[in-house]
Formats: structure tokens, C-alpha cells, sequence
């Protein structure tokens, strides 16, 4: 497995968050979609990411929560889009994991890159910036109904 260490930039983001299982259908990627493409925000220009804010071994499948975002252009004016929620993602160091398999099999990247990549690298998990899931593919437009996903773990470099 080729994991990098990346640097990623602070982007600003407009996201809408759902709540319940990860594995049922996530409608708010329709709605964000939809609103991203009307305000003429779509790849390549810009990147549809997931954000898993729990973990589904620890939280209870109902309580978990996930946020489909785009990054939004500098200058973007978002005090005209009163129905979106906007943050800041942080920048600084990423662990890149290039995934390339079917939708529910996202967990098992996570499992490996906690389980067994971050304790045999050299970098410890950056608990207080966000997993960021990069769609670089739509899963019902691929022939084998798999998703491609650049997941890039917050990592900071373990102390000697």
C-alpha cells in the first residue's frame, strides 16, 4: 500500500450534515449536488469531500454523523446562500490513501490506515482537524459500481 504525505491548503467549504447509518441511502449528496452544480461549483474547479465525524465501532449507527461539502471558490459570496452551512477545513499535513473498491468497504481503508499504517509510520493521527473523503468518481457511473476516494488522514510527525 503507497500512502503519502501530503499538505493540503485551509479551504473554505459550504456542507450539509446527516445524520444516521453511514450504509443507508445519503440523500444529502442529491440536495448538495444539486445546489453545488446551480452555483456552477463542480469538479474539476472544485472537489466534493466527505466527512465522517464518527466512528461507527464507537457510536451508535443512528448517532452518526456525516457531512457532504464542496470547496467553494475564493470570494465566493455566501451571505446570499442563507439555506447552506459554511466552515473552514484546516490545511497542514495529510496521510493519502487511494481507495478504489465498493461504497461499504470505506470502513476497512479506515481500519487499516488506524489499525495498522499510522502504528508503523512515522506520524501519529491529528485528532483535532478532520478524515477527509475526496470523490473523484460517482460510484453509479462506474462500471463495477466502485467508488474512488482519496481519504486523507490529519497526521502530525511522532515525537522521538
Amino acid at each position: 500500500m503507497n500512502i503519502l504525505i501530503k499538505n493540503l491548503p485551509e479551504k473554505e467549504i459550504a456542507y450539509i450534515r446527516r445524520t444516521g447509518s453511514y450504509f443507508e441511502p445519503q440523500e444529502h449528496w442529491g440536495r448538495l449536488i444539486d445546489w453545488a452544480i446551480g452555483n456552477g461549483l463542480y469538479p474539476p474547479q472544485q472537489s466534493f469531500i466527505g466527512i465522517s465525524l464518527d466512528n461507527p465501532d464507537q457510536v451508535e449507527s443512528k448517532d452518526c454523523r456525516h457531512d457532504a461539502c464542496v470547496t467553494l471558490p475564493e470570494g465566493f459570496e455566501k451571505e446570499n446562500h442563507k439555506d447552506m452551512e459554511f466552515r473552514k477545513l484546516d490545511g497542514g499535513q495529510y496521510a493519502l490513501y487511494n481507495f478504489y473498491e465498493k461504497p461499504e468497504k470505506l470502513h476497512s481503508a479506515y481500519q487499516y490506515m488506524f489499525g495498522e499504517w499510522l502504528p508503523n509510520s512515522d506520524y501519529t493521527a491529528d485528532y483535532k482537524r478532520y478524515n477527509l473523503e475526496y470523490n473523484m468518481n460517482n460510484p453509479s457511473e462506474d462500471p463495477e459500481g466502485k467508488c474512488r476516494v482519496d481519504l486523507y488522514i490529519p497526521v502530525k510527525k511522532r515525537k522521538a
